[in-house]
């Protein structure tokens, strides 16, 4: 690898093991960004379902259980609902507290590699 100086900097096993890790890591960050985007979808989705719910007047709602709907009382799926914004809620926080250790291993590989390439490694995305 060449810096612009024209003298070489050497990798070494190490340094390849932390752009390997920089690598995967980066990828991992790009799954959770999608993941985090579907559970608030989910979230959002369910949260508009429960006030579907409230403004309808039948004791029988379709609800739906796999491919199939069945006719359940308001209030099971009122806590089928509630039970499922739990869930989600929970894996959200799960997602983003994984994706927040994510960008400061990140940084912290960034600023070791950085630190002996110089301008001669890019880790940024375009």
């Amino acid at each position: 690898m060449q810096q612009s100086g024209g003298s070489e900097t050497e990798v070494t096993w190490e340094d390849q093991q932390n752009i390997n890790k920089f690598g995967r890591l980066n990828n991992r960050l790009h799954d959770l960004d999608d993941e985090i985007k579907l559970a608030k979808e989910t979230n959002e989705n369910l949260e508009d379902a429960s006030n579907e719910l409230i403004l309808t007047d039948e004791d029988m709602v379709r609800f739906q259980i796999g491919e199939v709907f069945a006719h359940v009382p308001k209030e099971e799926v009122e806590d089928r609902i509630e039970q499922m914004k739990e869930v989600t809620s929970k894996k959200l926080e799960k997602l983003e507290e994984e994706k927040e250790s994510i960008v400061a291993h990140m940084a912290e590989l960034k600023k070791i590699l950085y630190g002996k390439f110089k301008d001669s490694i890019n880790l940024e995305e375009d």
